[in-house]
Order: C-alpha cells, then sequence, then structure tokens
C-alpha cells in the first residue's frame, strides 16, 4: 500500500548516515519448503506462476483453501536481493508468513512437522546471503515443544532471534503453557516478532481481504493486551517487536486504562496498561505518515524499526521514503532504520555501497 504522491520504482533516497538500513519485517516461503507441503498435502503450488498459492486451512487459519499472493521474492533469494536493492534496504531480518504457523490447528504433530520443516527451510534460505540475510525462527506458541524449538534454532541454526503468533495450542499468550517459552526468550534477551496470526470471527472478515485489512490489526492489539493484564511483561522482561507498527493496540491505550481505573477485574498490573506499551518495539509498516509520526511521539524513535512485509502485495514499497518523510532529527532516522535493530541483535551488517540507480 502506498500513500498518493509515492513513485515505486522510483530510486530511494539513501540516509545521509552509513548506518545500514534493516528491515525487520520481510517473509520468506523458501521453494524447497512449498514443494515439500505439496507433496504431503497442505499445499497446491498450481496458480504459484501466476503469483499465488492456496494452502490446508488447518495450516493458514483462513477461510477454506483461500488464495495467498507469493511472489518470486518470498523464494528465489536472488531476485529477493534485487528488490532489497531497490528499496535501498541492506539487509532483512526473514521469518515465515503467518500461514504456516497454524495458529488454529487442532493436530500438534501437524504443527510441530511444518514448524521443524520451515525452519529448516529458512536456515537454508539465508545461507546463501548471509551477510544481507537473518533468520527469525517461526516458535509455535502453545505447544509444549515451542521452548525447543526457539533453542534448536537459535543454538544449532544460527537464527538471529524468533517470530511468534498471536494464538496457538488452543490458548492464549498469557496462557501458564507458554511461561516456559516467555522465560527462554527473556533469559536470552532475544529479539523476536509478534505477528497477528489469525482473526476473530474469520467467517464475518472473510469479504474484502478484511481479515489482513481489519482482523490482523485487531488480533495484534488483543495478543498486547493479554500480555499486559496477564502480568506476562512484569514477569519477564522480553525484547518484543509488534508487527504493523502495534495494529490498534495504541487507539484503545486509554480505554484499557480507563477499565483497569473503574473495573477492578481489568487492575490485574501495578502500571497502567497503556504505560507498558511505550517499553514494546514496533515496525513502521503502518501506511501513514501521520500515524507514525504519533507512533514515533508515543513510544520515541528508539523504540521504532523499519518494517515493510514485504515481498507481499500489502507492503511499504518505498521505505526509505516512508522515514525521510516524517523530517525527523538525522539521529532519530537512522535509528528507526537501522540503528535500533544493531542496538538489539549481535547481527554484522555492511551497508551495501553500490549507488541506486532510477
Amino acid at each position: 500500500m502506498i500513500e498518493p504522491g509515492r513513485r515505486p520504482g522510483s530510486a530511494p533516497a539513501r540516509p545521509a548516515t552509513r548506518t545500514p538500513v534493516i528491515d525487520v519485517h520481510a517473509h520468506a516461503l523458501p521453494m524447497p519448503l512449498l514443494r515439500d507441503l505439496a507433496a504431503s498435502g497442505h499445499a497446491d503450488l498450481a496458480a504459484l506462476p501466476e503469483g499465488a498459492i492456496t494452502l490446508d486451512p488447518r495450516l493458514s487459519g483462513l477461510v477454506g483453501w483461500s488464495r495467498i499472493p507469493v511472489a518470486p521474492q518470498q523464494y528465489d533469494v536472488a531476485a529477493r536481493l534485487v528488490a532489497m536493492d531497490a528499496t535501498g534496504v541492506d539487509a532483512q531480518l526473514v521469518s515465515a508468513p503467518p500461514f504456516v504457523f497454524g495458529s488454529m490447528c487442532e493436530d500438534p504433530g501437524l504443527v510441530m512437522d511444518v514448524t521443524r520443516r520451515v525452519n529448516d527451510a529458512l536456515a537454508e534460505f539465508v545461507a546463501t546471503a548471509p551477510d544481507r540475510l537473518f533468520a527469525l525462527a517461526t516458535v509455535p506458541i502453545g505447544h509444549p515443544e515451542a521452548t525447543a524449538e526457539l533453542v534448536r534454532c537459535l543454538d544449532r541454526l544460527g537464527f538471529a532471534g524468533a517470530a511468534i503468533g498471536s494464538f496457538g495450542g488452543g490458548v492464549e499468550l498469557d496462557d501458564p503453557r507458554n511461561e516456559e517459552l516467555w522465560g527462554e526468550l527473556s533469559a536470552r534477551r532475544s529479539f523476536t516478532l509478534l505477528h497477528p496470526s489469525r482473526a476473530s470471527a474469520a467467517e464475518r472478515l472473510a469479504s474484502y481481504y478484511l481479515v489482513q485489512l481489519l482482523g490482523y490489526p485487531v488480533e495484534t492489539a488483543l495478543a498486547a493486551s493479554r500480555l499486559i493484564l496477564g502480568g506476562v511483561l512484569d514477569r519477564h522482561g522480553l525484547v518484543l517487536c509488534l508487527a504493523h507498527g502495534g495494529g490498534c493496540v495504541h487507539g484503545v491505550g486509554g480505554r484499557l486504562n480507563l477499565g483497569w481505573r473503574r473495573k477492578p477485574v481489568a487492575r490485574t498490573t501495578p502500571e497502567l496498561p497503556a504505560d507498558y506499551l511505550s517499553g514494546l518495539y514496533y515496525d513502521t509498516a503502518v501506511f501513514n505518515g501521520t500515524t507514525l509520526r504519533r507512533l514515533i511521539e508515543d513510544v520515541t524513535a528508539g523504540h521504532v524499526l523499519l518494517g515493510t512485509d514485504m515481498p507481499f502485495d500489502l507492503a511499504d514499497e518505498v521505505p526509505l521514503q516512508t522515514v525521510s518523510e516524517l523530517g525527523l532529527p538525522a539521529a532519530d532516522a537512522a535509528a528507526i532504520l537501522g540503528g535500533n535493530v544493531q542496538r538489539l541483535l549481535s547481527i554484522d551488517v555492511e551497508p551495501v555501497t553500490r549507488r541506486l540507480v532510477g
């Protein structure tokens, strides 16, 4: 999605600073994984030449075998690097899309099997461009084996961090079943991208692409609210980044505070619920300059990270322009474009030296 007046495909303006530009919200579906899912009957790749696939609804969480856009950059590293160069991005934290999380799946064996295949495929994918692509482990919320899979990915596969869904294994994020995982993520100070992975009342959202357009932002707000009111953020020091700028959570912060003051059942935390929001991190994928400026005002530039949602069709295709148009001080812009990520993760990224041409 692009704001009026933007020109996708034109050369992005490089920031004056040479802080690397790092995209924390980018997805991949490597070809070995797609073929594997197709062979096991969980995917139909017939429409892949047209830029789409269908997935088993047990994995995707969508209504039926819904059509999912899959651009070549999802599975072709060379095409991906060309696209990164065209948008001025030096490096990406690559995560699987939520359509393979199995958040609503009632078969735990299937979820864990697919999760391990996803992570193995991501490890091979980023290994082809180790100076520019860094993997985030798919970690199945709500499953007893989640912590072991996280440890495998971080210690054996060399992943940079983790990506989690907003629901899984039939339980919410604040369920006691997830305490071991939160503890491990906290102890390691592991960067974690929280991506919405389902939508409540999906049948009501089945039209007009509303699952993604409306359901996902609401789901992120729900997930954050459960983490706050469930005391997870009091018990654990998480390095947690909410996708899509946190969805609509900042819009309901005042209402959460009102409930904390007036409803005893909602007074579960020592601080006002909205106060916890400034301790989280957020990507820039909100697609509106006014909204992004307000987010930065609310949480400071030190808690906002560049995120595009590439290479899906609902992505920021001009991320450098998105930040430059805000007119921020140079230090704040540099922090958002990559400085914050370098502070949070121990990854070595060098700026791409070649200049882009129009």
